[in-house]
């Protein structure tokens, strides 16, 4: 009987052990086949993580972050002790003494989730199989991926020190709202660095990798709480807090950025606006979407910020007050339930939901109409407290507006609130003041239906120090300085006459201002002035001075328009001008960017310049990858300089037109300032520059400089249509030129042109461009620069007429008599402050404003 039990016994014995045998065999081989072709774990080594770019300001101000993955890579010696003990705590407490996989963890996660019924769960993955997973394999649960995850874990330990592969793990894991890595998660939900942690916050971020979207702090407050403090257990357990600590963490609420305990790290920038976009677009061009977003790039902007500010509010302030001339009432066309109108928490929080109305409009506020009585209406204004009397918009605040009907017709002008507003109206609003700047009211605002662009640039090293591109990025992301394509009308004529002077022109020449027929594919072209009017003979200075249509006409027919077309590509305005008349004359459309860009080469004595928004980019090691001014220095290594001198900077910029030409230019536009249509610029420093109005005033310009300076602005409908009478470059954009040249001399002071060497003046009579004697003195009298050794010929000896025969026998231009580009004539008044103002008239229907001949 013994022997018999002790053969059955032997015999089970053989079997479990051939058994065993066999299924080492079979886990072997099912190990060893999975082994093969694996992702190659040692690059990990050379982990390079997809980490956030980042604007700043000249200043070294924060400006704006770009990332797919918000990430802040944190190498493994800054993460402090607390949290990377928070982590091994919660998800591998035999870290740093198993060998990629901890069997003992498994078998103790496995028993304590049976004990405790499901509720105390912890991961069976090591950190290790948690790094294989994530950076070489795919999310999928099958028992084929797991069976790799083991193979490379124990593969990444014997080729990686536990402290960078716990390094990956902290900085590639996903802790929710789109914060990747521990020191992005402290960012956004403590608005905190690592080392400012406390222990309960330290263990909440480690509570997040298990499921990081299910322990919302305020959705799932409770849940995410009783993860804390099971993390915070571990800790406790295993040695890394002390009891009092412990039971300080545990007895600590939840206190995060979502709950509106702490403030937002977003929160603290600025609001994205049209600069940093335009950054964002042409960076991921030059550098490729991939690296902008995730290369962690260091972006030094050009950007001014006080000056930025200044262009905002100078656009802002003309197109409002444009749109307002219109006397239209738009809204908002938004509307908040009515069952959240009775209790101020609920339609709080609704509004601060709405997202279709700009937040980035200073001193503008989202609100929605609450009640609205015979003569008045109150609001509740997002950010500002209710008072005991309410907010609320008077009757004298509408009398301006008429209400677009749903059938598209315009009521009748309002007298109450109650015509242009309903209850549950979601609106913006503004405070005006007093004269000594105590609040008067509120006021009704809306998002003006016309935009425009402004843009401004040092002419000397192309550094944008300002750049809207619309009245609220937040209402429009379209930059209309750089991407909306406009005709540029008599804007455009100063590259005309730069290639005329250079082809033997001069200030003085003589142009026969007269009718010109033109045969084109499409009939009979008879360009003409704006004024209707013909002058004759006159000189080329008055030419741009008052914007003749006609003479640009002729003196682009004389030169020929490739020659125009040449000089207009070299300048950087089109890539192509087709050889056409009515392009003198501004009719191919371009941008604004690429118009102020080639003014500044006006600016700068005829020198190329190269418009940028950024100064200097680094990658994420601090390596400098692009710098934008390659300009040398020639004394900056010197320990002293002679008293009075500066360092001596060169630069071996190409030349694009002739220092003369570019003085000569400089000086006519100057005069379009003093006395033609750009005459509202009033600044304490010389000023050139130019208007531009296309036919039925669709487009307005205008783009001026001082000597370290050019700026230049466009307005105009999205969808072009006629901006009406009155609409000129000059009454429109040059309020806006004035406002912001005003803040900018305050910062850059601005001086006279610089003479170039190789001319010399000579005084000629204006308005028959005869030579004068050198101590004539008078209105009439003009200097011009004249190169030195070019024949010089005055008064009808220099007579162009482009080929056209017709007008000849006119009579010159007459003292006094002024009709340029906008106008047909001008009339001058008297303003309310006392200032003489001219007010060009508006071109009559066919005629050619200033380009836009379509």
């Amino acid at each position: 009987m013994v022997r018999f039990i002790l053969s059955v016994l032997g015999a089970l014995f053989s079997w479990a052990v051939t058994a065993l045998a066999i299924a080492a065999i079979g886990l072997g081989a099912v190990f060893w086949v999975y082994s093969h072709d694996l992702p190659d774990h040692e690059a990990l080594s050379n982990y390079t993580p997809r980490t956030i770019s980042r604007i700043y300001s000249g200043e070294g101000r924060l400006m704006d972050e770009f990332a797919t993955e918000r990430r802040i890579f944190a190498p493994i010696e800054e993460i402090p002790d607390l949290v990377k003990q928070a982590f091994i705590s919660a998800e591998d407490k035999n870290f740093y003494s198993h060998g990629g996989f901890d069997a003992r963890g498994m078998a103790g996660a496995l028993y304590e989730a049976v004990k405790s019924g499901g509720k105390n769960l912890r991961g069976a993955s090591t950190i290790p199989q948690q790094v294989a997973k994530n950076f070489l394999l795919s999310g999928d649960r099958t028992v084929e991926r797991k069976i790799k995850e083991l193979i490379l874990a124990t593969r990444l330990v014997d080729a990686l020190p536990k402290d960078k592969i716990l390094e990956l793990y902290l900085n590639e894991i996903d802790l929710g709202f789109q914060s990747f890595g521990v020191a992005s998660a402290a960012q956004t939900y403590f608005n905190k660095t690592l080392s400012e942690l406390r222990p309960e916050e330290a263990a909440y971020l480690a509570a997040l990798p298990k499921a990081p979207y299910s322990y919302h702090p305020v959705k799932n407050r409770d849940k995410a709480i009783e993860r804390r403090n099971f993390v915070l257990r571990e800790m406790f357990q295993n040695g890394y807090l002390d009891k009092a600590a412990y039971n300080a963490a545990v007895d600590a609420p939840l206190k995060t950025v979502q709950g509106g305990d702490y403030p937002s790290f977003k929160g603290s920038l600025p609001p994205r606006d049209y600069f940093t976009d335009e950054i964002r677009r042409q960076l991921s061009k030059s550098f490729g979407e991939e690296e902008f977003f995730g290369g962690g790039l260091t972006i030094r902007a050009t950007v001014e910020p006080v000056m930025q500010a200044a262009a905002a509010a100078a656009l802002q302030e003309a197109l409002e007050k444009y749109d307002r001339g219109q006397g239209i009432w738009r809204g908002t066309k938004l509307t908040l339930p009515a069952g959240v109108l009775g209790n101020e928490a609920d339609w709080r929080q609704a509004l601060g939901e709405v997202v279709d109305v700009p937040r980035d409009v200073p001193g503008w506020y989202p609100a929605v109409v609450l009640e609205v009585g015979d003569t008045s209406a109150r609001l509740g204004i997002e950010g500002v407290e209710e008072d005991g009397d309410g907010h609320w918009i008077p009757a004298e605040d509408v009398t301006w507006a008429r209400k677009r009907l749903e059938d598209g017709k315009l009521a009748k002008k309002a007298k109450t609130p109650a015509d242009l507003v309903a209850v549950g109206d979601v609106v913006l609003v503004t405070q005006l003041a007093n004269e000594d700047g105590t609040p008067k009211r509120w006021s009704l605002r809306q998002v003006p239906e016309v935009e425009g662009g402004f843009m401004a640039m040092d002419v000397n090293t192309g550094r944008v120090i300002a750049m809207q591109g619309g009245f609220s990025y937040q209402s429009s992301v379209f930059n209309r300085a750089t991407q909306a394509q406009r005709q540029p009308g008599s804007s455009f004529k100063p590259f005309v006459y730069a290639a005329a002077l250079d082809s033997g022109f001069s200030p003085a020449t003589i142009i026969v201002d007269a009718p010109i027929e033109v045969n084109t594919p499409q009939g009979l072209w008879r360009p003409k002035n704006a004024s209707n009017k013909f002058y004759g003979p006159t000189p080329m200075r008055t030419g741009i001075e008052q914007s003749r249509n006609l003479m640009t006409v002729r003196i682009a027919q004389e030169i020929t328009m490739e020659l125009v077309a040449t000089y207009a590509e070299k300048f950087g305005v089109y890539d192509r001008l087709e050889p056409f008349l009515a392009n003198a004359l501004g009719a191919q459309e371009t941008t604004l960017f690429k118009m102020v860009a080639a003014y500044a080469m006006f600016a700068n004595g005829g020198e190329r310049v190269e418009p940028t928004l950024v100064d200097r980019v680094q990658d994420r090691w601090g390596r400098t990858i692009y710098r934008h001014d390659q300009r040398t220095c020639e004394d900056c290594a010197a320990a002293t300089l002679p008293e009075g001198a500066g360092p001596r900077i060169s630069s071996q910029r190409e030349r694009v037109m002739d220092a003369v030409t570019a003085y000569q230019l400089t000086s006519m536009m100057q005069g379009v300032v003093q006395r033609g249509s750009g005459s509202g610029v009033r600044l304490p420093v010389p000023i050139a520059g130019k208007t531009g109005t296309t036919n039925d005033a669709k487009d307005v310009w205008f783009i001026g400089f001082s000597s370290n300076i050019v700026a230049g602005c466009y307005m105009g409908y999205d969808q072009p249509r006629t901006l009406g009478a009155g609409a000129f470059g000059g009454t429109l954009c040059v309020p806006v030129f004035q406002a912001f040249m005003e803040e900018a001399i305050k910062k850059y002071g601005g001086g006279s042109f610089k003479v170039p060497p190789g001319g010399h003046f000579i005084k000629i009579n204006r308005f028959t461009g005869e030579r004068l004697s050198d101590d004539a003195s008078g209105d009439f009298v003009q200097a011009e620069y004249f190169r030195d050794g070019q024949e010089t010929l005055f008064g009808l000896d220099t007579l162009v007429d482009g080929g056209f025969a017709m007008g000849q026998n006119l009579p010159l231009y007459a003292i006094g008599e002024v009709g340029g580009d906008e106008g047909g004539g001008t009339t001058t008044v008297t303003t309310s402050d006392g200032e003489r103002k001219i007010i060009p008239k508006k071109a009559d229907f066919g005629t050619v404003s200033s380009g836009g001949l379509y």
